[in-house]
């Protein structure tokens, strides 16, 4: 899901960059909420664990593509298998094609355990463009992202996503739960919760139950209603994880928190800032770009070694900041 949030704002530049051209975009069909009321943007569903599953599958799909609205050229932002064969059907039927540079030995370097080259490699944003750009449709992102100015007197409204996809990027949630308790503390702070999964849920309905001025959004709600709850937020607090980059698709500042994986890999949010992240200093990180290897050490101290107060302040500066 994150990967396809960092694919909106590089479409929308490309779009408004570029008044002549359509788009037709194809992903699972359940992040259609990404793109809705983008103008000159189809959002052309898959369902890759039904209809287009396999090689007959993916034949499947080419084939709606070419008979709804035949591009004129295709940008492989993913870069995976199904892509790849995706890319045979059309460079078949002579269609120009761009595929991603996912910097993979430069990321193997990053994430080595000795002799890391530590340092900060071009961003997944960047590399988006770089598709569109050898596809002879350049796109500058230095375009500035206006934040709209909240009213003073209101209280902040803070969201908390606790949880990511693999667990050598979530911070132990009973830290984030205090947190939560603190920032409640203050008075003047609203906490909206985020997350996915039935387990996740029920540990957010339990803070929301313990706590006064606490929601949970964890279930019942669709991706387009989260979404709109999120573009509400003045600080969204996550891991390394999809719900930074759907804050940062509404400008909304984003504390984040990095254990196993590092914004150097170019995963960091859209117009987010290294000054907002809460990561230890250590020489085993990152130690996957993804962080869906195990920590190899087994301690995982790149997350337990931060505090709560340190996560607090860093989450305190910046509604202050904003105040």
């Amino acid at each position: 899901m994150g990967d396809v949030a960092m694919c909106v704002p590089v479409v929308r530049h490309l779009l408004e960059q570029h008044p002549d051209l359509r788009v037709t975009f194809v992903s699972d069909g359940a992040f259609a909420p990404f793109f809705e009321g983008i103008d000159r943007l189809r959002f052309h569903p898959s369902e890759p664990k039904g209809a287009h599953r396999g090689l007959r599958g993916l034949l499947d799909l080419y084939r709606d593509i070419m008979a709804s609205d035949p591009p004129e050229a295709v940008a492989d932002l993913h870069g995976v298998l199904r892509t790849r064969v995706m890319r045979m059907f059309f460079l078949a039927s002579r269609t120009a094609y761009a595929a991603i540079d996912k910097g993979r030995a430069e990321k193997r370097a990053l994430t080595r355990r000795e002799a890391k080259d530590l340092r900060p490699l071009p961003t997944t944003f960047e590399r988006y463009a770089a598709v569109f750009e050898s596809l002879s449709r350049p796109v500058s992102l230095s375009r500035p992202l206006a934040i709209p100015q909240r009213k003073l007197g209101e209280a902040f409204r803070v969201g908390i996503a606790p949880f990511a996809r693999h667990a050598e990027k979530a911070w132990p949630p009973e830290r984030m739960r205090e947190v939560v308790a603190a920032l409640l503390a203050r008075g003047t702070v609203e906490v909206s919760l985020f997350g996915g999964g039935q387990a996740e849920a029920a540990m957010l309905s339990a803070w929301e139950d313990a706590e006064g001025h606490v929601k949970s959004y964890a279930s019942g709600y669709s991706l387009s209603e989260q979404l709109a709850q999120i573009s509400r937020l003045d600080l969204m607090v996550s891991m390394d994880s999809a719900s930074m980059h759907m804050a940062s698709l509404f400008g909304v500042p984003v504390v984040s928190i990095w254990g196993g994986t590092h914004p150097f890999a170019g995963f960091l949010g859209w117009r987010q800032s290294l000054e907002d992240t809460v990561q230890l200093d250590m020489d085993c990180r990152p130690c996957s770009v993804f962080g869906n290897r195990s920590c190899w050490k087994g301690t995982r101290e790149c997350l337990s070694g931060l505090s709560t107060e340190r996560v607090l302040e860093k989450i305190l500066q910046k509604l202050d900041a904003l105040g």
